[in-house]
């Protein structure tokens, strides 16, 4: 074989060979989102706000590849899968449970940022907060734990309450134990619960139907980021059709819904910008501890209260962190 040719076989061989980042070149994220970009504004900004407190600038010193599920859990595994084909760095899932079991799903080397409101070990996620092991770690605000206060909340204002509603999303990881705290808070206030199950924006909106309003006082949201994300669109309903409502995020309260309460998603999203960047300047995901967001914050909305026609009594409204009036 002659020289040239040789030297032409060699150059097709390196086309065929995939190409990696070569030294110096920018470290991917992969950022796998459960919604879109819109309703995650907020999100981002706290989840970048963590990235540069550990060196890295989204454009300057990092790449960020985004993939949106646009509100479908469905869509989850085959958009993990593709972060990993592309070989990112590190995957983020700052986006609850659904998320974070796609990405664990996905890959077993590439490490895994995630942010949840549930147990993380319960969910099989990780083996333990302390020594996450494996490619895993991240952060849990436990927000889903706190499902059964909401009701009690929600009871306060409308203590004559003979029957509640709850809406859960069955598609959802933790709906299970949620329902199951819910009923143990509604047997202790001697409340029948109604349950509602909602997975699209059209039954959300059903949830709120007249022909419904009859049979309860009052919605209870359980820890979903389904509803998180749609805050403004819950805020709106509510005082459409006058039914008193509890979410798990403050942005439905601040949209105008009666109450929320929750973990704090901006601390929880920093962390897991931070965490990400941590990795990405060498530390092992199995090393970092699961850090829990322990803050849990409370909002009502005075105004909201009084377009609705109930009363807020003051014991609650001085406990609250924020109070709209």
């Amino acid at each position: 074989m002659r020289r040239r040719e040789i030297i032409l076989l060699l150059g097709a061989a390196a086309w065929a060979r995939p190409v990696r980042a070569q030294p110096g070149a920018r470290p991917v994220i992969g950022y796998l989102g459960l919604e879109s970009p819109g309703p995650y504004a907020s999100r981002l900004i706290a989840f970048r706000k963590g990235l540069a407190e550990a060196g890295y600038e989204e454009d300057r010193n990092v790449t960020i590849a985004y993939r949106w599920a646009e509100g479908a859990y469905d869509r989850l595994p085959a958009l993990a899968a593709d972060l990993v084909a592309r070989q990112v760095s590190v995957l983020a899932t700052p986006g609850g449970a659904p998320v974070a079991l796609a990405a664990k799903a996905a890959t077993t080397t590439i490490p895994v940022v995630f942010e949840m409101g549930g147990d993380p070990v319960a969910l099989g996620v990780v083996d333990s907060l302390s020594r996450p092991g494996g490619n895993l770690t991240g952060i849990s605000s436990l927000s889903v734990e706190v499902s059964r206060k909401r009701l009690e909340f929600l009871h306060e204002v409308l203590p004559g309450a003979g029957r509640m509603a709850v809406v859960v999303n069955p598609t959802s990881p933790t709906a299970a134990s949620q329902l199951k705290n819910l009923h143990e808070a509604a047997d202790s206030l001697g409340v029948t619960l109604q349950i509602i199950q909602a997975s699209t924006e059209a039954e959300l909106e059903a949830a709120f139907m007249p022909e419904q309003r009859r049979r309860w006082a009052g919605l209870v949201f359980t820890s979903d980021p389904y509803f998180a994300t749609r805050s403004q669109m819950l805020a709106t309903l509510g005082l459409r059709y006058r039914i008193p409502a509890i979410t798990q995020t403050r942005d439905f309260a601040t949209a105008g819904g009666l109450m929320s309460y929750g973990g704090d998603f901006e601390q929880s999203h920093r962390y897991a910008g931070l965490y990400t960047g941590r990795i990405l300047a060498g530390e092992k995901p199995g090393d970092l501890p699961v850090q829990l967001v322990t803050k849990v914050e409370l909002f009502i909305n005075l105004q909201s209260a009084a377009k609705l026609g109930v009363n807020v009594p003051a014991t609650l409204a001085i406990s609250a962190d924020t109070v709209i009036e």
